[in-house]
């Protein structure tokens, strides 16, 4: 018989250990003096003792290792289950969010996608701001760890290929999280605080600098302001392009440079072709504004090299409403969307890393067509790629095409328009944050969304920040078969 007992303490405890986060707001809320504090202690409450119960249910069920099928539940079902507990202030606080709302900027955060449905952030409490941050902050850190230790064992998307990245482990899983989430928290918390610290050198308050250093480097985007990034115009946005890129970088490769080897970070083609396609897409974008627009170089620079990184890393912010720029820039800004950082980072949709396993595979196909009588073997970063390798990566663009055209289609039977609803997809599956058009674009929100269309949206941010195929195998005959 499956036991369910594994995944629910697993899930208890993380249930449990957001509701003690809730506890910072609570002291930020406190220090305020307003009388909103009580919100974030009754949830922390909540949260805690559920968690905890759940826990100790489960506790006589725990394994050291986890199988495939409780990998996959408990994969999905901690990113179904933090977004519930995580939507509980946004109910009881100053928001007095309905459930949907509520819930869709829980799930917006956690998988750190960045959309919003709330506005007069400038009024809000400092607490239920200091939340958002945090909420991404642990979605970021917690992506990595997915991505570095259950996808890889999923075989989920060609990610098998990072298996034995750096980390040395007998194979169970449980074990494996642990010792890589000792490591990458360290790295993970002190780029955040040397964040924090350039932040608060260019001029941010103490306050604003923590919560935009946390969606900062989590990539997720949310900010204290209704104007988003647009707020520190100037030199903070060289700072926020520099950690964005840091942030969509392969946190791995920090390890390795941590314990001495800095060879694997130099030499990974995923972060040179990263690095190039935002130099390209600033150089392009930079010329089109100087020769539109009435843009001075640096203007133009700054403007193109922030909101490229910040759409290409997912992160989401907008430091101005670049659907003004022009048909062509507009275009762009949505396909860049789709390419997303370096795979075992906290950036989002397809990744780097597969698009460079697809041209491999082709140029291998078409030197075969050329040369019928000669070998040609698809190689990634010097090695051979296993076929079980390209036929996930093959597997995970055709779902990543399906999910995003019935998305598009779900949504445009909600009533939205055709850019609306493409855009919508592709923010969401890609978990990129803003969309294109006057409603959800960088200078409109998810507000005015119905009902039916932010679940879509909140469903389809889970399944996309978990890779698709992770979330869609539970739903098959085979995957319940023991």
């Amino acid at each position: 018989m499956f036991d369910l007992r594994p995944v629910g303490y697993v899930i208890g405890l993380m249930v449990m250990a957001l509701g003690l986060t809730m506890v910072l707001p609570m002291l930020v809320d406190i220090a305020e003096g307003l009388g909103h504090w009580p919100v974030f202690a009754e949830s922390a409450a909540l949260t805690t003792l559920v968690g905890g119960f759940v826990a100790l249910a489960c506790r006589n069920g725990v394994r050291e290792g986890l199988t495939i099928q409780q990998t996959f539940l408990l994969t999905t079902g901690v990113w179904l289950a933090l977004p519930i507990f995580g939507a509980i202030p946004f109910i009881l606080g100053a928001t007095e969010a309905r459930v949907v709302d509520a819930f869709f900027e829980a799930m917006s955060g956690l998988t750190t996608t960045g959309s919003t449905v709330f506005t007069g952030l400038d009024d809000l409490p400092k607490g239920l701001l200091l939340w958002r941050g945090l909420m991404q902050w642990l979605g970021g850190v917690g992506i990595i760890v997915v991505a570095m230790v259950f996808l890889p064992e999923l075989r989920v998307g060609g990610m098998q290929i990072f298996r034995s990245e750096a980390f040395e482990t007998d194979g169970k899983i449980l074990p494996r999280a642990t010792e890589i989430s000792s490591q990458i928290s360290v790295i993970y918390l002190s780029l955040t605080l040397a964040c924090v610290a350039t932040y608060l050198f260019l001029g941010m308050n103490p306050f604003d600098a923590t919560v935009h250093a946390l969606t900062t480097v989590s990539t997720g985007g949310f900010s204290n302001y209704d104007a988003s990034f647009g707020t520190f115009s100037g030199p903070a946005e060289y700072a926020a392009s520099v950690f964005m890129i840091l942030a969509a970088l392969p946190f791995v490769r920090y390890v390795q440079l941590v314990n001495g080897n800095s060879t694997p970070l130099l030499r990974d083609t995923q972060i040179h072709t990263f690095l190039m396609i935002i130099g390209v897409l600033v150089v392009v974008t930079s010329i089109v504004l100087t020769s539109i627009f009435p843009h001075h170089w640096e203007q133009a620079v700054r403007e193109a090299l922030f909101n490229i990184t910040s759409i290409i890393s997912g992160t989401g912010y907008a430091s101005v409403d670049y659907m003004n720029w022009g048909n062509f820039l507009i275009s762009m800004f949505f396909f860049i969307g789709l390419i997303g950082g370096c795979a075992g980072s906290t950036a989002c949709s397809v990744k780097i890393f597969r698009y460079q396993l697809l041209f491999s595979s082709i140029r291998a196909q078409v030197r075969r067509i050329h040369s019928p009588h000669g070998v040609f073997i698809p190689r990634y970063q010097g090695r051979p790629i296993d076929d079980d390798v390209l036929s996930s990566v093959m597997s995970f663009f055709m779902f990543f095409l399906v999910t995003l055209g019935l998305v598009a289609v779900a949504l445009g039977l909600t009533g939205l328009d055709f850019t609306t609803s493409v855009s919508g997809a592709a923010t969401a599956v890609g978990n990129i944050g803003p969309g294109l058009g006057d409603i959800i674009g960088p200078s409109g929100n998810f507000a005015t969304l119905s009902d039916a269309a932010k679940w879509v949206l909140a469903i389809a941010m889970l399944i996309g920040r978990l890779e698709l195929l992770a979330v869609y195998a539970i739903f098959t005959v085979s995957f319940w078969r023991v």
